[in-house]
């Protein structure tokens, strides 16, 4: 019975979508019709507005962050399945319909409760293909396969497989990201 309320209280946490939340709010726009129609803080940035872009970020990352850390200090064992139920909350909302965003953020936030050492690799591993290819896309799915590489040499298995499941999500998330950058469509950051 705790493992189904704790797996729901993680989903419908990760599913609170704070993009929309504060672009209803603030601007009175839906950032669904803006863009590539995301609600994530890559997304929201396209509305001109760098604090919601940045507040969207510090809240879906903020979100990872809080059910990793409640689950690992109540609930030890059950700390990567509460994550990943987070995680897919993010990205299959109920209140939308199950369209949310592409995770990244949300997953930054689980990495950072899990380990600052991952972190940390994922952070490096993020801006350096960000300045190099200037892809927010590339940049995520680069990202996320470095903790898998790092994780090979420095933890154990068993953390590798949420990991690979992880990345195998944002790959998912990213299909559309991956053939525009195939095709040269992909929108670059520009610094």
């Amino acid at each position: 019975m705790e493992i189904i309320i704790l797996s729901f209280c993680a989903y419908l946490i990760g599913s609170i979508p704070f993009g929309l939340i504060f672009t209803k709010f603030f601007l009175k726009k839906d950032v669904r019709k803006i863009g590539s129609g995301n609600i994530g803080a890559t997304n929201v940035l396209r509305t001109g507005n760098k604090i919601l872009a940045l507040l969207t970020l510090i809240f879906d990352i903020g979100k990872g962050y809080l059910v990793v850390k409640i689950s690992f200090i109540f609930f030890p064992d059950l700390t990567y399945l509460i994550g990943l139920i987070c995680f897919i909350g993010h990205i299959f909302p109920v209140w939308l319909k199950f369209n949310g965003g592409k995770g990244v953020a949300v997953y930054v936030g689980i990495i950072l409760a899990l380990s600052f050492k991952l972190a940390l690799v994922f952070g490096v591993t993020w801006l350096i293909v960000l300045f190099l290819f200037k892809y927010s896309s590339l940049s995520s799915i680069l990202a996320s396969l470095s903790l898998i590489i790092y994780n090979l040499f420095f933890n154990d298995n068993f953390q590798n497989i949420f990991l690979i499941l992880f990345f195998l999500i944002i790959i998912y998330t990213h299909k559309q990201n991956i053939l525009r950058i195939k095709d040269k469509k992909e929108t670059k950051i520009k610094f």
